[in-house]
């Protein structure tokens, strides 16, 4: 199949190629007129390389072509433009806000710690949703022309980190019109949970695109994991006080709060409401409130650097299941 020469993406850099068996590129001549088309599969080498990564960064302008594209759409006829992503924490926190104060919540600072996690929680959300079907969203552009199928998530990926960081800047805003002020050495936690988000979210990312484009039932399967996921996360309620329940509970002698902390967002979002929350036991009217888990920054650094790895070892296998399934995408397309 040819690629085609008046693709925006790919218009000016991107050489008329196509892949064959053996994962190399080679112009190819139009087939005789009358001649069938011809399914093609379009296979890359069967062993994933170290060398892969430097393919990628080759083509990294589209990567960032795609991401561009995408936010034009998700923008287009909208007079409010990126400012609707900015909207969304402040809807968020109204919304949870005031089901906190209907249900008696008296956390310090609920607004801060709400937002630290759920923008965090966002990138994994929308990273899988949108993720999922990245392949079947740009099926056109997957038969025509060649170019490493893995930027079609790592592009869903990137749209999530710029409405983050769009986001956060509101959270920092808000935190500084109120006086709450990011504490050392916890606010050293950030780029390592970021690190560790985005290893995590990259894995399961590339694992649901790949099999979502031979079963179709995996993108609705999505919405309904993420759901029990979030309520399964200390995001909305305390940390600390799932801690404090758990370990006093007698179901498992108690050691059903490491079950709980098995969950790898729990550590995640747990390393992002350190950094930016700060304070794991604030004082309320003369007592400590215990709010996250009664971890050291220095134990929540161990539990981050243990997700990563473990997100580490994820992605390498994730990956390499996306490229051994990507061979088959134009035919299954």
């Amino acid at each position: 199949m040819l690629d085609s020469p008046g693709c925006p993406l790919t218009s000016g850099f991107l050489p008329a190629v196509a892949s064959d068996p053996a994962g190399k590129h080679r112009r190819r001549r139009a087939p005789p007129i009358g001649t069938a088309d011809l399914v093609e599969r379009t296979s890359e080498s069967p062993h994933l390389r170290l060398g892969r990564l430097r393919e990628l960064a080759d083509y990294r302008e589209i990567l960032l072509n795609l991401i561009r594209k995408e936010l034009k759409v998700k923008y287009t006829a909208s007079v409010l433009g990126a400012v609707w992503s900015l909207l969304n924490p402040v809807v968020f926190l109204g919304v949870f806000s005031f089901v906190g104060v209907m249900l008696g919540n008296t956390m310090p600072n609920f607004p801060v710690y709400l937002l630290s996690g759920l923008l965090a929680w966002n990138v994994l959300s929308t990273s899988l949703q949108t993720g999922s079907t990245s392949v079947i969203d740009n099926a056109n552009l997957v038969k025509k022309v060649y170019f490493p199928r893995e930027i079609l998530p790592l592009s869903s990926i990137g749209v999530a980190l710029v409405d983050y960081v769009l986001q956060t800047v509101v959270l920092l805003l808000f935190m500084l019109a109120t006086g709450t002020g990011l504490s050392w050495p916890a606010v050293a936690l950030l780029p390592l949970a970021i690190v560790t988000l985005i290893v995590f979210t990259t894995g399961i990312t590339m694992w649901a695109s790949a099999l979502n484009v031979r079963y179709r039932d995996v993108q609705h399967l999505i919405g309904i994991g993420l759901l029990v996921w979030f309520w399964l996360t200390p995001i909305v309620y305390s940390s600390g006080f799932v801690q404090q329940k758990l370990q006093g509970s007698s179901v498992l002698d108690g050691r059903s709060f490491w079950l709980y902390v098995l969950n790898p967002m729990a550590i995640v979002i747990q390393g992002f409401q350190r950094a930016l929350y700060g304070d794991p036991a604030p004082v309320v009217d003369g007592v400590r409130q215990q709010v996250l888990f009664d971890w050291s920054v220095s134990e929540v650094a161990l539990a981050l650097l243990v997700v990563l790895t473990a997100a580490s070892v994820l992605l390498w296998f994730t990956w390499r299941l996306f490229f051994r399934m990507s061979g088959d995408f134009a035919e299954e397309l």
